[in-house]
């Protein structure tokens, strides 16, 4: 059967990973699927629906950040090889390119089946990659610290024209949901409540138009932060809890008065 889009891959690519111990997210830093496994160097995952030569060069770049990168497509019918190629001609062509193969099938009935027709070279064999991209220690950095401050994974990879749950959005809730719960407070409350050192840059910065400043170091929540609450209510779950449980122990904060 063929898929109708390339996030129909995510899931059973997440999952075969997740068997294999990772730790799994997707869309982390325009990377469709990072998975990661102790302190192993990140695995990236480009996923599209068939072989193609967009989907090679978007995991070239890739390789930039990680030399642990793979491309994944839906098998196509029958098992051949895309574009009249034999699948040997496709894994050598990968391991030049310094890439791994994921090739995924999918079933009327049965669950996705996941094969991986060649990992990354290392260097070990004769099939040596090109010349690869210079490694970006920057953007490397800012992958890993992006995956590790997210609290669970809330994207699905290769989703397009959607908001994404970035680690950022999900701190952003978080001061939100507190908002909401305990009234006006202050970025020193936020922080305390939280342990995010950077409330007080986030709730000036104002991003997202969530906060508004009603007194000097006090803010409220917004409507629009009202609405975005409804709108990711799935990921405010995990802060209910705490903003719950902190509700008698949240500071007093001054009853606003006007000007």
């Amino acid at each position: 059967m063929a898929i109708k889009s390339e996030t129909e891959l995510y899931a059973p690519v997440k999952a075969y990973l997740e068997q294999l111990g990772y730790t799994v997210r997707g869309e982390v830093r325009h990377c469709d699927l990072v998975a990661i496994r102790g302190e192993e160097p990140p695995v990236i995952v480009e996923l599209k629906k068939s072989f193609s030569i967009p989907l090679l060069l978007q995991a070239i770049d890739r390789l930039r950040i990680s030399r642990f990168v793979y491309v994944a497509f839906e098998r196509p019918v029958k098992g051949r090889a895309p574009h009249g190629a034999t699948w040997p001609e496709l894994r050598r062509l990968c391991g030049m390119l310094g890439l791994g193969m994921i090739a995924v099938q999918f079933y009327k009935t049965r669950k996705p089946r996941v094969e991986v027709e060649c990992h990354p070279p290392d260097g070990s064999g004769l099939a040596m990659p090109l010349k690869m991209p210079r490694h970006n220690k920057y953007a490397a950095g800012k992958l890993m610290q992006e995956f590790q401050e997210r609290r669970a994974d809330y994207n699905v990879g290769g989703s397009t024209q959607r908001k994404l749950v970035t680690a950022y959005r999900e701190k952003s809730l978080h001061l939100a949901a507190l908002l909401r719960t305990h009234g006006p407070m202050s970025p020193k409350q936020l922080r305390d409540l939280t342990g995010n050192a950077q409330a007080a840059g986030m709730l000036q910065k104002n991003v997202y138009l969530w906060f508004e400043r009603v007194a000097r170091g006090v803010y409220k929540l917004t409507p629009q932060g009202e609405a975005e609450l409804q709108t990711f209510a799935h990921v405010v779950e995990a802060y209910l809890p705490t903003a719950e449980s902190d509700t008698a122990e949240a500071p007093k904060v001054p009853v606003l008065q006007n000007a």
